[in-house]
């Protein structure tokens, strides 16, 4: 697993979360994906995913911080880009899921994610993939991920941090991309 280091700073972050709806009742268990495969002059994608997740670290309304290790990835989308950094965070948030979902855009806002073509590079990208056992469709967001069940790059690194997790219902070791590391490698913790 990946180790949060006290020495990557975390950019500042303003939040503009409306008070009234920004707070869950209670704290939920949530897991976010986190990908990037575009260097830019805030760092490698390495960089990006460890910058992301030291600011998770320090934000009021997340706890329990746990990420995986990360895991390099040839790309879903057009192959004429370079291989993707994916990794995955598990952790508690009184974030409400629109409210997790503004901060996901604002933390890939602050990589200088720039949405150039769809699943084409990016410096950052940020994806709830869980939030407690809620399910949800909506145009922003649908929970569980639309794709989790058919990512290798999420189920495998998900898999290492919670093991024994139920995906709508089902034991993640059921899944067949959670047992399929075809086109994943293992980076080392450099």
């Amino acid at each position: 697993m990946f180790s949060i280091d006290s020495n990557t700073k975390p950019s500042s972050m303003k939040t503009n979360f409306n008070a009234d709806n920004s707070r869950a009742a209670t704290w939920v268990s949530c897991y976010v994906g986190l990908g990037s495969n575009l260097m830019n002059e805030l760092g490698s994608p390495s960089e990006h995913i460890a910058r992301a997740l030291a600011s998770m670290q320090e934000y009021g309304q997340i706890r329990e911080l746990q990420a995986s290790s990360f895991y390099a990835s040839a790309p879903m989308g057009p192959q004429d880009q370079p291989d993707f950094v994916n990794a995955v965070a598990g952790f508690q948030t009184t974030l409400t899921p629109f409210t997790l979902l503004a901060y996901c855009q604002q933390l890939e806002a602050l990589a200088k994610r720039a949405r150039i073509r769809r699943w084409g590079e990016r410096s950052l990208d940020v994806d709830i993939l869980l939030y407690g056992d809620l399910q949800m469709t909506d145009p922003q967001l649908t929970i569980p991920h639309a794709g989790l069940s058919e990512r290798n790059f999420v189920l495998i690194p998900l898999r290492e941090l919670t093991p024994t997790l139920t995906v709508a219902g089902i034991p993640i070791v059921d899944y067949p991309q959670s047992n399929d590391w075809t086109g994943l490698t293992l980076l080392s913790c450099d």
